[in-house]
């Protein structure tokens, strides 16, 4: 048996989620669909996306890839319309796709700018333009959108990044806002610095190890299960009355 919790509320409901073939995306992907959740998700990285779906498939779990730039906005929304066509029109949207390449501020172009903000930003926009037609004929849905901790403690090199990311947290409130007649929540699932096999690779490295101890409350690693976790329990039922709020999961480092 499990230790962690169960949602029965998540049997059988349609999850559309973002980059989900690595990371953070991949926990929420195995995780949604543990739960009995159908699974529709999107990446960039085809092969990735494809074994993931075929792995979970073959376990019995209702899960479906397409193969989607983000940043293509046509072509991602349709995505989400072959979605619904097989799993019913989505309940959860988790807009979790994001990319934090390093830049310097001196060496912007207006081009590098609109790029990050597009792979960061505007995608979490437009998939909730795409889904919440059928939240709204369903009576309700959680969309949970992913900031970060990186502008709340105003971490170097990623100015445009940090922009997207505290952007994020605004429309989820405006959205929450507009979305809420229809009982449709929205709120904003804050990671910390976790160890998912990007990070491990570029940028944990001994002075990582030692910023991490120092700021984290708690002793250990945020791992993206940790995240996949706290996504559930905004997707489910139990957080019924949740809207418009930050969830930060990053061992106790930032102040929100």
């Amino acid at each position: 048996m499990s230790a962690f919790a169960n949602y029965p509320s998540l049997a059988g409901r349609p999850v559309v989620i973002s980059g989900g073939a690595s990371g953070i995306g991949a926990s929420l992907v195995r995780e949604f669909a543990a739960q009995g959740a159908r699974v529709g998700f999107v990446d960039i990285a085809r092969d990735q996306g494809e074994a993931l779906a075929a792995e979970l498939s073959a376990a019995g779990a209702r899960v479906s890839f397409a193969h989607c730039d983000v940043t293509d906005i046509p072509d991602y929304q349709a995505a989400i319309a072959g979605f619904a066509e097989v799993h019913g029109d989505a309940l959860v949207l988790v807009n979790n796709a994001a990319h934090d390449q390093r830049h310097e501020w001196m060496e912007m172009t207006p081009e590098y700018w609109d790029n990050r903000i597009a792979v960061n930003l505007k995608h979490a926009f437009f998939a909730i333009q795409a889904v919440a037609p059928g939240m709204i004929r369903a009576g309700g849905g959680s969309i949970i959108n992913f900031g970060s901790i990186s502008w709340m403690i105003m971490s170097p090199k990623i100015p445009v990044y940090e922009t997207a990311k505290a952007a994020a947290h605004g429309m989820s409130r405006a959205m929450a806002r507009e979305l809420g007649k229809h009982n449709i929540r929205v709120n904003t699932l804050v990671p910390g610095w976790v160890m998912t096999e990007r990070q491990l690779t570029h940028w944990v490295d001994d002075a990582a190890n030692r910023q991490i101890d120092e700021n984290q409350a708690l002793a250990g690693r945020v791992q993206s299960e940790d995240l996949a976790r706290m996504a559930l329990f905004l997707g489910a039922d139990d957080s019924r009355m949740i809207s418009a709020q930050d969830f930060i999961v990053d061992g106790g480092w930032a102040h929100g």
